[in-house]
């Protein structure tokens, strides 16, 4: 085993001459994360299978051009201002109405068309130690930006230990407002490129989910996952009902619903998903104090868009486990509240663990 370590190099410049880095971090146990200022987006994990080979098992591009070329995709991305989506594009605050850009048909999806995905984030901090290897990314979203009220300071970190890795968002703000930050990464934990995720084996824990509409706009309804394609509370595989003939699922063409965390209070750190992969033996495990989570199967991928590995994504190349407060709260009293006002704090750690099993 070697020890924990961190390298810095240029990975681009935007087309408004914003100079981006990538950092790469070791964890001296085989895994490797490459981690971009563009987005703050994770943009390779390299992790070994049961024989120890290493894959590269999340969806990500090679280069900064494609990244600002494809927008809509979010590989690996923090996201905000808002994850997920607000109805009609518009929200009520202190009896204040906000407009947000559309960018989802009258809905607005992820922090809007320019949301911190498509954001260069300043890194503020870089090392390595014994116990792991951590980069620290900054941002700072102006007031009314993307239609947001308040000047919002954001920091992501990413530390890399011997087998976890950890994502720390926290943000403040000098005007009421909303905040919801999730981080989007896609997984195959066969190996990026190596065709659909269906066979992978998912437990989620999560006893209710949020049903949505036409449009995946929540309804205000929490339901259980009992005798649902939903239930996902044993290990079960992503294809086994993704083609059920389900309302819930033909609205999304696969999955692209919020769960609800047992236990998950906004606060406490929370068991959230298992994610294992037949053919390599490679295990994912997600903990994480936000207290739903979003669950993409990776519906619109159609092979137009090629990744890291130079291999084509097709339908379900990977699926996205967002830890997150619930979509459209601003609307529903009954959903856990997104407001930040000044003075307070929004912050949230999730820890995605890797293993790996020999069956």
């Amino acid at each position: 085993m070697t020890r924990p370590s961190i390298i810095r190099r240029p990975f681009g410049v935007t087309p408004t001459g914003d100079p981006v880095e990538s950092f790469t971090l070791t964890s001296g146990t085989g895994i490797e994360v490459a981690v971009i200022g563009y987005g703050a987006a994770v943009q390779q994990i390299w992790v070994p299978d049961r024989a120890g080979r290493p894959a590269n098992v999340v969806l990500g591009f090679p280069s900064l051009l494609e990244y600002t070329s494809n927008p809509g995709h979010y590989f690996g991305a923090v996201i905000g201002r808002y994850a997920n989506r607000i109805a009609a594009a518009r929200f009520d605050l202190d009896g204040i109405t906000y407009e947000l850009p559309r960018n989802d048909g009258e809905n607005s999806l992820h922090g809007g068309p320019n949301g911190f995905d498509k954001r260069v984030w300043e890194p503020v901090a870089a090392s390595a130690t014994l116990d792991g290897a951590r980069v620290v990314f900054r941002y700072t979203s102006a007031d009314l930006e993307m239609g947001y009220p308040g000047r919002v300071q954001v920091e992501a970190a990413y530390t890399l230990d011997h087998d976890s890795l950890s994502l720390g968002l926290s943000a403040a703000t000098d005007k009421a407002t909303i905040v919801n930050l999730t981080g989007h990464a896609l997984w195959n934990l066969t190996g990026e490129g190596a065709g659909a995720i269906d066979d992978h084996l998912l437990t989620l824990n999560a006893k209710r989910y949020t049903p949505v509409d036409e449009a995946l706009i929540p309804t205000g309804e929490v339901a259980t996952v009992q005798g649902t394609p939903l239930d996902f509370l044993r290990p079960t595989p992503i294809g086994a009902r993704i083609d059920a003939e389900f309302h819930q699922l033909l609205r999304g063409k696969g999955y692209d619903h919020n769960f609800v965390l047992e236990g998950g209070d906004g606060q406490s750190l929370v068991h959230a998903a298992r994610l294992e992969d037949p053919k390599s033996g490679r295990v994912l495990d997600l903990l994480t104090t936000e207290p739903g989570l979003q669950l993409y199967t990776g519906n619109l991928l159609d092979g137009s868009l090629v990744g890291s590995g130079g291999r084509p994504y097709g339908p379900r190349a990977g699926l996205a486990l967002e830890p997150q407060h619930f979509p459209d709260s601003v609307h529903h009293e009954n959903f856990p509240s997104t407001i930040l006002r000044p003075g307070g704090a929004f912050r949230s750690t999730t820890i995605y663990r890797f293993a790996t099993n020999h069956r």
